[in-house]
């Protein structure tokens, strides 16, 4: 079984969608195996996203992130990475079909209601970064 990370960003906190895209991973198969709501630091918030925190765009990503409080979940699936990120569609909502979580729910390429881990070793890293050992069921 293969685990992935999901955060809730600040939108889909703020729309109460949280419950209805969980939803959707649960019919879908997907076990929650870890859980918690915090808010970002910005020093988590560079640590995880250290691939674009060098990027002209990541100041507004900083400040969205941390707006509000988010929520973390370890999701565990056969091929969990990649039918998880099938179900949200691309990055940029605007871009995304109709009946994915993005297409659905998301307004652009930041205000998309979820991150979520893009390969299986990311998820191994991810998952780890947000969750002890202990706290993975």
């Amino acid at each position: 079984m293969e685990k992935t990370l999901i955060i809730f960003k600040p939108d889909a906190l703020e729309k109460h969608l949280v419950g209805t895209v969980l939803a959707r991973f649960e019919n879908t198969g997907f076990r929650i195996a870890a859980c918690r709501m915090f808010r970002f630091t910005p020093e988590l918030l560079k640590e995880h996203y250290a691939h674009i925190a060098h990027q002209p765009f990541y100041p507004p990503l900083e400040q969205f992130m941390s707006s509000a409080p988010v929520i973390a979940m370890a999701l565990e699936g056969d091929n969990a990475v990649a039918k998880v990120r099938e179900m949200l569609g691309p990055t940029d909502s605007r871009k995304a079909a109709k009946g994915t979580i993005r297409g659905d729910f998301g307004t652009d390429n930041r205000v998309n209601i979820l991150h979520a881990s893009d390969s299986p070793e990311n998820g191994l890293v991810e998952v780890a970064r947000f969750f002890r050992p202990e706290d993975v069921f």
